[in-house]
């Protein structure tokens, strides 16, 4: 897909110091594949191992539909520079709900999720939604991107929210990560969502900088190591990990404010490159029922995969 809004650049000549880039959108082919696989990875022998399988299911099927969906709408070069220079994210998720790309996405991951293993409850959940009339899947589309999703309703909202996240990462993919701006603390510069969780990783040019990893389209934007996501403050930053001999140390943390009372984990992909944002959340549930319950913390991120948490 060709990308959109490139402004255009001087090439870096060879060995000058490269600063890391502001953002970094997503393959959604490789994004959904990498996932599945680190998902599998994770599921033998865990206590939410059934749960893993069936979300590598979720994001296989995800990563299958990447490359033969319909073009998505996106905004054109006008409303893509106007949106750069009011500091407005480039995508408007608002209107995913309404856009027939989207619908046609959701009816083929739905149709391709049949065939995963699942419980009694979500064989039910994604029958109704399958056979939903159009306005249904727009509203629950509405309650994903709007991070609104009524806790009563969250086994349908899943297969929703997943079908949404593929055809936001094939907007994101369009759109040239040079061209992105800072929106707003914790804030995608893509479409303008909530992280999920960050990550320090070990690029070329951007060796320990840290990202915040996009809750819906999956894009990575820059971000202030030992500072708070949410609110900005610098002070009374702490971390926290499991007690996980199991696990490798200091692979995932949780760095917490205490100014907004918020955290959001923080992941070590230079130094463990198989850790997923998404994934490895969804694995480490134990350390944010420890914030909840011993610290009284909550999350800034969000994840509709642990909704039922």
């Amino acid at each position: 897909m060709a990308q959109l809004g490139s402004p255009g650049h001087d090439a870096v000549p060879i060995g000058e110091v490269v600063a890391p880039p502001f953002a970094k959108t997503p393959d959604p082919s490789a994004l959904f594949r990498d996932r599945s696989a680190r998902l599998r990875d994770l599921a033998p022998g865990h206590r939410l191992g059934a749960y893993l399988t069936f979300l590598a299911g979720l994001t296989e099927v995800q990563a299958a539909l990447a490359e033969d969906l319909p073009p998505p709408d996106l905004p054109d070069a006008e409303a893509l520079a106007r949106s750069r220079a009011h500091g407005m994210p480039a995508l408007d998720r608002e209107r995913f709900p309404h856009d027939p790309a989207c619908r046609d996405t959701l009816r083929r991951f739905f149709a391709g999720a049949s065939a995963i293993e699942m419980p009694a409850e979500s064989r039910q959940a994604l029958s109704a939604i399958a056979s939903a009339d159009d306005e249904t899947l727009a509203w629950m589309v509405q309650n994903v991107v709007r991070d609104s999703i009524p806790a009563h309703d969250a086994a349908p909202h899943v297969f929703v929210a997943a079908g949404t996240a593929l055809h936001a990462a094939r907007c994101a993919s369009a759109v040239d990560a040079s061209w992105l701006v800072p929106v707003g603390e914790g804030a995608c510069p893509a479409c303008g969502s909530a992280p999920v969780s960050s990550v320090i990783v070990g690029w070329e040019g951007a060796h320990g900088a840290r990202f915040c990893v996009c809750s819906l389209c999956g894009t990575l934007w820059n971000a202030v190591r030992i500072r708070c996501t949410a609110c900005g403050s610098t002070k009374g930053i702490s971390y926290q990990e499991l007690d996980d001999p199991e696990a490798a140390e200091g692979a995932v943390k949780a760095e917490c404010c205490s100014e907004c009372r918020t955290y959001l984990k923080v992941m070590q992909q230079a130094k463990h490159p198989a850790l997923d944002p998404v994934a490895d959340d969804v694995a480490t549930l134990a350390l944010d029922r420890l914030l909840a319950e011993d610290e009284d913390l909550r999350r800034s991120g969000r994840n509709p995969y642990l909704l039922g948490y």
